[in-house]
């Protein structure tokens, strides 16, 4: 005979097991409600007479099914509500240290995180680019990490999936996935406050409340503030930055009857309104002494000091809302679920982008992202040895984006500095030589401005058969087909005078010019081919075409490098019509066995699919082929190309990427998972490929958009829970990755081909001790937590373009050995100790960082800075106590 547990813990020896089960598997922890505020999602089945088993307590719907943990046969670790109160972690930036296999990090401003999964993630800096790892929330897919990072109340757990998921995911989820779900309405009064207190004068308080306004109808109401005042002081302005100010709200109803139709409807809103965030100088290039000269400052060397100097403080403004309704109807053995959301984005930031005092450069970004999804699905829940999944999902999404670039005040006395060698005077040459008004060149004011747009829809319909061959044997096929269409629009005005002058063609019309006696207005493209096809005057072209491409003979070669925002070719154009258009099938097989009623074996193949990206970016340029510029940019010296032809080319255009094709993800995956009285353990070996991976690298002024050929990682995964006695359990998570790029030739800095791709470490740890004390039978227990996180050494990025020197056999190579000299190695000590009393009081002390464990997350080029390295380091030690109340 079987009992469900619900309602309240009821007894103290459950409440303890629960606590104990808490630190769960992989970074474990059992799925379970907060005291008093049971999850009727995940209910635990617990045989009469029988032992609890805390590892099966963990109910899991990485398969879109209920199951224990152990009956799961997916590579997943879960995180519960209760971990993530012991861990104090906020948001999903934080669970990395819970979770091996998930590394995050946070680039230039809050609403730029990447989630990366066996070492394959991307997307952040671009809304042009969607994730490889999808996150959904409570079922419903958030396309942008900005839409993914707000603090979030009332979880009950946090499953990550790693390796392709396409087969039940209906949207991009070809590196992983990470699902978080959060608690349903009750129909039983209960909630809980909390307040927390911490250095940097942190202040966070969280509520919730739920009940019944029916015998069919609950309700739920949570929300959040999070405020804490930055940790690096802005020098010279006299600030802190790297704060936190963001609050959440939301609300639920849930209709339940205990009849064969569920309703749940969940609406939220969330803003960050931050000064976020830190980069510090790394290197010094020999550009820095001109930030001097000019009145600036820039940080040293010591990146970890956390003293930044900014002309601007860094503006975050970031509110994400929407709503969900899923409905359930069962009808005899079938299950029919519907998930409509939509959801709205909105992200501005405006930040000093040269991170010097000197008013150089400034970026200014307004992003706008609408979303509506649909998804549907039909599952089966028969008693002989055949059901099945099978489901559909629809995504409308519309993106928009102004942007742009303004010079500052110092500007034109620091880029005059850069083109005289530390001698102003320059720029006024030049723009005498070129007949430019005085002082025009790099004028205080509007350096670009763009528009970007795109639009994507795409359907799948996805599904999964299960086929129970024996008692102890299920064989499992999945497949998904997606059709993914998208339809981009990008313009840009670029207003620097010199940028829109290419240096070889000014001189090649000038002396054209003057060989024919007439005013350079009039040597129109016709006047051009004309002089230069004509044999008696073609040689004379040939000799001013030689002198023009000469440095010796053209000193205005040497100013290239301040047209760093020529002019764009907008598009759709003649010639590129602006849109993708992709269709896949990706597919799973899969055989399970019960080796015995405590050991799982499984074995994987599954293929998964991420459609193009678009590069919404003012580094967005024509495909090589598409146009074909001239000897240093040159148009009229540019050979026959469709954009050339039509009449379309602009000065100074050069190739890149408009758009990244598909990422094809293939996965071998065996796994292991036991479960014994004391101890129990999972173990996935894994071997992962994806063709196309969408490789996204900041070149210092732009963005570089490319498709690695092939990127593959080799590795285990192993967690284990080990509980020697009630009060005490251990956990031990670790991952282990050989990453290598399979091929890579066309990379911002070079063949890559047969190299580790950086920041990918080969270890990771993660590992807890939790003790219960509980005070005889009283119910009042003392829980002490502490875990260690670690990373392995690892290069942090695979090159540095501009140390490119193009006198070298091979030019990326100083690129690329500059960048092995930084290394990121991560050992993170977390703790906490909590008294909970039975009357549902809580108090806590915790820590985070405690030793203090100061790296590296990234680096990358300075902004026009030559040589000049930046980058972000991680947050120091956070400290603080927390009251909590359940009722």
């Amino acid at each position: 005979m079987k009992k469900t547990v619900t309602g309240f813990t009821g007894s103290s020896r459950y409440a303890m097991l629960v606590g104990l089960a808490a630190v769960g598997f992989g970074m474990p922890s059992v799925a379970a409600a907060q005291d008093g505020q049971p999850d009727t999602a995940t209910d635990t089945v617990v045989e009469e007479n029988e032992e609890f088993d805390t590892s099966n307590a963990i109910i899991v719907t990485a398969t879109k099914r209920e199951q224990t943990l152990q009956e799961t046969p997916v590579s997943v670790s879960v995180t519960t509500g209760e971990t993530l109160e012991r861990a104090e972690i906020r948001d999903l930036i934080d669970l990395q240290t819970v979770s091996p296999s998930l590394r995050v990090s946070q680039l230039q401003s809050s609403a730029n995180t990447t989630f990366i999964i066996r070492g394959f993630g991307n997307g952040a800096n671009n809304f042009g680019i969607e994730p490889s790892v999808g996150v959904f929330i409570d079922g419903v897919f958030r396309s942008r990490s900005a839409g993914q990072i707000a603090d979030i109340a009332n979880v009950a757990r946090v499953e990550v999936l790693r390796g392709p998921q396409s087969t039940l995911f209906g949207k991009n989820a070809s590196a992983g996935v990470i699902s978080v779900v959060t608690r349903e309405p009750q129909f039983q009064f209960g909630g809980s406050v909390s307040a927390t207190y911490g250095n940097y004068n942190q202040i966070v308080l969280k509520g919730d409340v739920t009940g019944p306004l029916s015998d069919s109808l609950a309700f739920s109401v949570d929300g959040n503030l999070n405020k804490r005042d930055g940790y690096v002081d802005v020098v010279n302005l006299g600030e802190d930055i790297n704060e936190r100010d963001r609050y959440s709200v939301r609300g639920q109803l849930l209709f339940d009857n205990g009849g064969p139709v569920k309703i749940r409807a969940i609406g939220d809103y969330s803003k960050i309104d931050e000064l976020c965030c830190y980069v510090g100088n790394v290197r010094f290039g020999p550009t820095s002494p001109l930030v001097f000269a000019v009145g600036g400052a820039v940080g040293n060397e010591d990146i970890f000091d956390d003293r930044a100097f900014l002309n601007i403080l860094p503006e975050n403004e970031i509110e994400n809302y929407g709503g969900s309704i899923q409905g359930d109807i069962e009808f005899g053995a079938f299950t029919l679920t519907s998930i409509t959301a939509y959801r709205e984005l909105r992200s501005f930031n405006q930040q000093d982008v040269d991170f010097t005092s000197a008013d150089i450069v400034n970026e200014l970004r307004d992003q706008a992202v609408d979303t509506f999804t649909q998804e549907v699905r039909l599952t089966s829940d028969f008693d002989g040895p055949f059901n099945f999944l099978l489901g559909g999902f629809f995504f409308d999404e519309s993106i928009e984006q102004n942007s742009g670039l303004t010079t500052g005040s110092d500007s034109r006395l620091f880029f005059d500095l850069l083109a005289g060698a530390g001698t102003p005077g320059t720029l006024s040459g030049v723009e005498f030589g070129l007949g430019l008004p005085q002082n025009s060149i790099f004028a205080p004011g509007p350096l670009t401005t763009e528009v970007f747009t795109l639009d994507n829809q795409s359907w799948s319909v996805f599904g999964t058969v299960d086929l129970e061959v024996t008692d102890w044997l299920t064989l499992t096929g999945g497949f998904n087909y997606t059709d993914d269409k998208k339809d981009f629009a990008l313009s840009q005005a670029s207003f620097d005078p010199l940028a829109n002058i290419n240096v070889v063609d000014a001189v090649i019309v000038g002396q054209i010019a003057g060989a024919l006696q007439i005013p350079p207005s009039q040597v129109t493209p016709a006047v051009i081919n004309g002089f230069a096809t004509n044999p008696q005057t073609a040689p004379i072209f040939q000799q001013i075409a030689a002198a023009a491409t000469n440095p010796q003979l053209n000193p205005l070669l040497g100013l290239q490098a301040l047209q760093f925002q020529p002019p764009f070719l907008a598009l759709p154009n003649a010639v590129e019509p602006g849109q993708t258009r992709d269709d896949d099938f990706s597919y799973t097989l899969r055989a399970s066995a019960d080796l015995s009623d405590r050991v799982n074996a499984y074995f994987t193949y599954a293929t998964g699919f991420k459609a193009s990206s678009v590069n919404l970016s003012r580094d967005s340029r024509p495909a090589f082929g598409d146009f074909i510029p001239g000897p240093f940019g040159s148009t009229i010296l540019a050979p026959s190309s469709p954009i050339r032809d039509a009449g379309l080319a602009v000065p100074n255009l050069s190739t890149g990427s408009r758009f990244a094709g598909p990422e094809e993800a293939e996965v071998f995956e065996l796994g292991l998972k036991a479960n014994f009285p004391g101890l129990s353990f999972n173990l996935a070996l894994f071997d992962q490929t994806i063709e196309g991976f969408q490789s996204f690298a900041f070149t210092g002024t732009g963005f570089a958009l490319a498709n690695a050929g092939s990127q593959s990682t080799r590795g285990f995964e192993f967690d284990a829970t080990i509980s020697p006695a009630d009060p005490l359990v251990f956990t031990f998570a670790t991952t282990y990755l050989d990453a290598k790029y399979d091929s890579f030739p066309g990379s911002a800095v070079g063949d890559l081909s047969g190299l580790r791709p950086a920041g990918i470490p080969e270890w990771t740890i993660a590992t807890s001790a939790t003790y219960t004390h509980e005070f005889g039978y009283s119910g009042n227990r003392l829980i002490g937590r502490v875990d260690y996180y670690h990373e392995s050494d690892t290069q942090i990025l695979d090159g540095l373009p501009d140390f490119i020197d193009t006198s070298l056999a091979d030019p990326f190579a100083p690129a690329r050995e500059i960048a092995r000299l930084y290394s990121r190695e991560v050992n993170q000590v977390n703790a906490s100790l909590t008294l909970a009393l039975d009357m549902g009081l809580e108090v806590s002390l915790w820590g985070r960082n405690l030793t203090n464990d100061r790296y590296l997350t990234t680096i990358f080029p300075g902004v026009a800075q030559s040589q000049t390295i930046s980058g972000y380091p991680n947050a120091p030690r956070t400290y603080g106590g927390t009251v909590r109340f359940k009722f």
